[in-house]
């Protein structure tokens, strides 16, 4: 399958977790979902990214997100490796981890990059809205660990941007100023929008204090 592109919907599909079958779409419901993939089992980087985001459990579902993992590794492994993340993180993990041992999963979601291993999925990461939509991406090698910091910082900068006629410029983060999109330009729902006022440092960057705050 090609790359999934902004824009698409993310496949739907059934598979095994460490949870039991999933229903991909049925499971997600009108929740915002983050799948994250991982290379395999019992490594090191992913022991601490899947550790942190059971530590992030509260973070997401202050935000209505679904965090939901998948390795290649079947559902019997995964939980034996749950018991080490839970004991050397110290935390507990409650989401689902995908057990894609078919690799019908990362095939849809294009998660094996051959130049970078035949068999290992990268590690990528699919924001999906309540649409199932698939809003933002990210990929990084399997060397190199996520920042988790910056997911959440794109899920608040997706959430605020579909509530309001605003962008989130370089290094945002929540509670920032943000910019006003220069396709709005019409004063009056401008007062109505930013009743806070906005900074014109030029006609097309227009800095605002974040409207939801």
């Amino acid at each position: 399958m090609a790359t999934l592109r902004l824009g698409d919907t993310a496949p739907d599909f059934q598979q095994d977790s460490s949870i039991g079958p999933i229903s991909f779409h049925a499971w997600a419901g009108d929740s915002w979902v983050v799948l994250f993939s991982h290379p395999a089992d019992f490594t090191p980087v992913c022991t601490t990214e899947l550790g942190r985001t059971a530590a992030l459990s509260g973070e997401f579902a202050k935000r209505g997100v679904k965090p939901i993992a998948i390795s290649v590794d079947p559902a019997t492994k995964h939980t034996e490796w749950i018991a080490d993340i839970n004991d050397t993180q110290k935390t507990k993990v409650d989401f689902p981890i995908l057990a894609d041992a078919d690799r019908k999963v990362s095939a849809l979601y294009d998660l094996i990059h051959p130049n970078a291993s035949t068999t290992a999925t990268v590690r990528s990461v699919f924001f999906i809205d309540p649409k199932k939509t698939v809003r933002a991406t990210l990929t990084y090698p399997a060397s190199t660990g996520r920042n988790f910091d910056e997911l959440l910082r794109v899920i608040d900068s997706l959430q605020l941007t579909d509530s309001h006629k605003v962008a989130t410029p370089a290094d945002w983060k929540d509670g920032d100023d943000v910019v006003i999109l220069p396709s709005l330009q019409d004063p009056v729902e401008l007062a109505q929008r930013f009743p806070k006022g906005y900074k014109a440092v030029r006609p097309y960057l227009r800095v605002t204090p974040q409207p939801n705050k």
